[in-house]
């Protein structure tokens, strides 16, 4: 406990040390480049990606990169009545959850929610730029482990509610659904703080308060490997471009710590910072794959994330999985 608190107020501290004097953007109506106190490229600001525009084109717009703005307005709408929580039916079940019959809970409704209420500016069909249909590339079959022991998908299951160790890490609150590296629009705390010194960035998630202190210079890296990985940056003309390795593996999409991870950072107006990343990572994708998202200017601050206070809600499946159990019901993924 001790040393959780430590590292916790430790990387706090470096957070705060590292936050720079207000920043005046040089470009507000004269067409100039952004510039920092220092002259650097003004990627700074809080921000927010989330977007209806889908990861992967869905195959209803098969070979249609953009919608119009008709089409656009029809796709935005459907999606806002399919996603709402509120319109679901608890008695029959629906997003993925089973029938109150089946022992089916809706979890949130909808005031939880912060998710995207519209397209990219641009109506795009896709956050996957590369591959150009808009989708992740295969994946790479697995190869069989004679020495692996081979679990039904009932064991599966219930070895995921013997241990708090079995849970993911979004579970353990150790790392964010939608904070990576690399950053995806989800369901809520879509919000991020960028803000800058001369020699480091800071990357401040509002999910799991994740916050990268990345040195903007060849710092040599930690021989360790760490779940968000190790950053180190550079500037290309006006783009900041981050390079991670050292990935502990199964962060995001069930990478591997073979990833290698490509972010760039440009801003394009003082409202729109261009969010562009390339996953490289040749034991699970059969190619590298690049997305495209938007970060927009909010002026909201970013408010603490919480988690499941002192763990309560691990406590809670843990407990609950016990309790069934006892009563000789089946465990649910």
């Amino acid at each position: 406990m001790l040393k959780t608190c430590f590292a916790a107020s430790f990387t706090l501290a470096i957070v705060l040390m590292l936050v720079p004097q207000p920043i005046t953007a040089q470009s507000a109506g004269g067409g100039m480049p952004m510039r920092t106190p220092d002259g650097q490229p003004d990627v700074s600001g809080v921000f927010t990606f989330r977007t209806l525009t889908p990861l992967q084109r869905p195959t209803q717009f098969e070979g249609k990169e953009t919608l119009t703005a008709e089409e656009a307005a029809e796709f935005e709408a459907s999606e806002r009545r399919r996603q709402n929580r509120d319109l679901f039916d608890p008695e029959k079940g629906s997003g993925g959850y089973a029938p109150r019959s089946e022992g089916g809970v809706l979890s949130y409704n909808e005031f939880w929610y912060e998710r995207g209420i519209d397209l990219t500016d641009d109506k795009r069909t896709a956050l996957v730029i590369d591959p150009p249909n808009g989708r992740l590339p295969p994946r790479v079959p697995r190869a069989s482990d004679p020495q692996r022991v081979q679990l039904s998908a009932k064991e599966a299951i219930a070895r995921r509610y013997e241990s708090y160790e079995n849970r993911s890490l979004m579970d353990r609150c150790i790392m964010g659904f939608n904070a990576g590296p690399p950053m995806s629009s989800g369901a809520y705390n879509n919000n991020v703080m960028i803000f800058q010194t001369k020699d480091h960035v800071v990357i401040l998630n509002e999910m799991v308060h994740n916050a990268r202190v990345i040195p903007i210079d060849d710092v040599a890296k930690p021989p360790f490997k760490q779940f968000s990985g190790v950053s180190r940056g550079h500037w290309e003309g006006e783009t900041l471009v981050i390079e991670t390795t050292n990935f502990r593996g199964g962060e995001s999409r069930g990478t591997s710590p073979n990833k290698h991870l490509i972010e760039k950072f440009t801003r394009i107006n003082p409202d729109r910072v261009a969010y562009e990343y390339t996953v490289t990572d040749p034991t699970v994708y059969t190619a590298p794959f690049t997305v495209m998202m938007p970060f927009r200017r909010t002026d909201g601050p970013l408010f603490e994330y919480a988690c499941h206070e002192g763990n309560i809600g691990l406590y809670g499946i843990l407990a609950g999985a016990r309790e069934l159990e006892l009563l000789g019901r089946e465990l649910r993924r």
